[in-house]
């Protein structure tokens, strides 16, 4: 597993990405367990658990922006006509 590049998840649906986040939550819950209970894991799994994250975050936020703007300019079409 390399770093998380952002061009891997750009073409996942909303569901997919909501499910994806909830995965990573989970993992990065279990990575900071491991750690508080001093067990072995790799630290920099928790780097890349993060940054994956605030990649799907950031994803998610910005399709749902788009599809708001599609909404608002649809409805002001009709508004128009």
């Amino acid at each position: 597993m390399g770093i998380p590049k952002f061009t891997d998840i750009i073409s996942l649906s909303n569901t997919e990405i909501s499910k994806a986040i909830i995965e990573t939550e989970n993992e990065l819950f279990s990575l900071r367990f491991k750690k508080a209970t001093r067990q072995t894991f790799k630290p920099h799994e928790i780097t890349y658990a993060k940054r994956r994250l605030a990649q799907l975050k950031t994803l998610l936020t910005v399709k749902l922006k788009e599809l708001d703007q599609e909404e608002k300019d649809a409805l002001n079409n009709l508004i128009k006509n």
